[in-house]
């Protein structure tokens, strides 16, 4: 059975940004995934790509995985959403790793610019 995954938007851009694939670094790192984007995330890509061609294909890969409703801001919705399921977060934003962290909520994000790594799994 597959673990759902909550990407942030800065997760969903780093295909983009560092050339890396994504779901074959998931997999390596987590094994199956259910890629799960929380609303607020996708409404925060859909205003960065009206000035961001990183952030319009991002918004068309978010597009392609499942999609849930959250509550407030992105960052706020995916900390409910971990607290509430214990998926892993996957974003670079140093504010929101903080955060999931005090939680001990766990979190995977971009190393060395090239792969991934998870943290409090």
């Amino acid at each position: 059975m597959p673990r759902t995954v909550l990407m942030d938007t800065n997760g969903l851009m780093m295909p983009f940004q560092f050339r890396i694939n994504l779901q074959a670094e998931l997999r390596r790192v987590v094994g199956d995934v259910e890629l799960t984007v929380p609303r607020p995330v996708l409404e925060e890509l859909r205003l960065l790509s009206e000035r961001d061609k990183g952030a319009k294909a991002a918004l068309r890969l978010a597009e392609s995985f499942r999609i849930v409703e959250g509550h407030g801001s992105a960052d706020d919705a995916l900390v409910e959403l971990a607290s509430a399921t214990r998926a892993p977060v996957v974003t670079n934003d140093m504010a929101l790793l903080e955060r999931l962290r005090a939680a001990g909520l766990p979190r995977i994000s971009l190393r060395s610019r090239n792969h991934l790594v998870a943290e409090g799994l």
